[in-house]
C-alpha cells in the first residue's frame, strides 16, 4: 500500500466498488448505511485524504478552496481582514490560503502563480505597493478575482475600496474646526493608493479653508510606527499644532512621541486600532468597517463563483468618523 493511501485502497478495505467510495467521499447520501459505515471505518483505519488539488481538474468539480494575498499580516487591519474572509468561506465550506506580499511585486507574482496551480476557486488580493505582474498578460483561465483595499485595471475582476479621501477630508476639516491652523500628514509611501486617497483629502480640506500645503510638514516616508513616531517627535518642534495620522502605525508611532516628549498635539486617525480607546484623552478616528470589507469579498467571490458572467463592480463602503476627544487641544492653564 502507499503511503498516501487511495480510494482504491479504501474500496479494499471496505469491500465495496470504487465508484461507491467516490460517491461517499463527494457527500453523496443516497448510499447503504451498513456500506457507509464501512467506508467511514476504513478512511479512518487508512487516514485517508481526499485529493482536492486533483478532484480540482476535472470538469464539474471544485477544490474548495480560496486564496487570499494581503499586506502584511503583523498589521492589525489585515489580520482582521483576514478573519472576516476566511469565518464567512468556513461558513461556505471553504479553506482559504494567506500569504503577505510585503508590498514586494515579485514575491506577489509568485503567490498569485502558485495560487492558480492550486487550482483555487476564487482569489481575494490587496495588490501591493510596488507593481506585479499585468494580470491582463496572465494566461488563462483566470478564477474570479476581487481587488480590496487597492483598484488594478483588470476588466475582469471585482473592486472593494473604503472611502479613503472623504475619510480623510472629514479628519482634516474637524481639527482645523477645532483651531488649527497648521495640520500635518503622517503616513506611508504616496505610491500606495490609500496612502495617495488620504493625502488628496487632506489637500481638499486644506484648500476649503484657504490654507496651503506645507510639504515641510508633510511625511510620507512612515514606514512602521518606529518611523512615525521619530517624525512626530520633529514635528513638535517644527511650529505645528495638529496631525493626521494616516494610518493606524502612524496614529500609534504619535502616540509614542507624545509619550517620550510629555507633549501632545490635537490627531485624529485613519483606521481604528486596539489601543486607541485606553489613552487620556481617547484617539479619534476614521473608521472604516475592515471586518465588513472582508465579508463583502468574500461574498462577491462565491457569487463569481456561480455567476462569472454577471458584470464586474467597483465598490466603495463608506467611513465614519469616531471622536473620543484628542482631536481638541489641551485647555491653556
Amino acid at each position: 500500500m502507499s503511503d498516501s493511501p487511495t480510494m482504491n485502497d479504501v474500496a479494499r478495505e471496505a469491500n465495496v466498488a470504487l465508484k461507491t467510495v467516490s460517491r461517499y467521499v463527494n457527500g453523496q447520501t443516497n448510499i447503504n448505511p451498513v456500506l457507509a459505515q464501512r467506508i467511514a471505518d476504513a478512511i479512518a483505519s487508512l487516514g485517508y485524504r481526499r485529493n482536492l488539488a486533483a478532484a480540482s481538474i476535472r470538469p464539474g468539480w471544485t477544490s474548495k478552496t480560496l486564496g487570499l494575498i494581503i499586506s502584511d499580516i503583523s498589521n492589525p487591519y489585515y489580520s482582521t481582514l483576514s478573519k472576516a474572509i476566511e469565518t464567512y468561506a468556513a461558513d461556505q465550506g471553504f479553506f482559504v490560503i494567506s500569504a503577505s506580499s510585503d508590498e514586494i511585486g515579485e514575491k506577489h507574482d509568485r503567490f498569485v502563480e502558485r495560487l492558480m496551480e492550486q487550482r483555487v476557486d476564487g482569489i481575494i488580493v490587496v495588490p501591493p505597493r510596488e507593481p506585479g505582474r499585468d494580470w491582463n498578460t496572465l494566461p488563462g483561465p483566470i478564477p474570479p478575482v476581487v481587488f480590496i483595499d487597492r483598484p488594478v485595471d483588470f476588466p475582469q475582476a471585482d473592486i472593494i475600496l473604503a472611502d479613503n479621501v472623504g475619510g480623510a477630508r472629514s479628519a482634516t476639516e474637524e481639527l482645523i474646526s477645532n483651531g488649527a491652523k497648521k495640520v500635518a500628514f503622517v503616513g506611508d509611501a504616496l505610491s500606495i493608493y490609500t496612502m495617495r486617497e488620504r493625502y488628496r483629502g487632506y489637500c481638499e480640506a486644506l484648500a476649503a479653508r484657504g490654507i496651503p500645503v506645507d510639504d515641510g510638514i508633510v511625511v510620507s516616508a512612515a514606514h512602521s510606527s518606529e518611523d512615525a513616531a521619530a517624525a512626530v517627535s520633529q514635528l513638535l518642534d517644527a511650529d505645528v499644532d495638529a496631525i493626521f495620522a494616516a494610518n493606524n502605525r502612524a496614529s500609534v508611532g504619535a502616540l509614542l512621541a507624545f509619550r517620550e516628549t510629555g507633549r501632545r498635539l490635537p490627531m485624529i486617525g485613519f483606521d481604528d486600532f486596539e489601543a486607541a480607546k485606553l489613552g487620556e484623552p481617547a484617539v479619534s478616528v476614521v473608521s472604516q468597517d475592515i471586518s465588513e470589507m472582508g465579508r463583502k469579498a468574500a461574498e462577491i467571490i462565491f457569487e463569481r463563483i456561480a455567476h462569472a458572467e454577471t458584470p464586474r463592480r467597483t465598490y466603495v463602503l463608506p467611513t465614519t468618523l469616531v471622536l473620543r476627544g484628542s482631536e481638541i487641544p489641551d485647555p491653556v492653564l
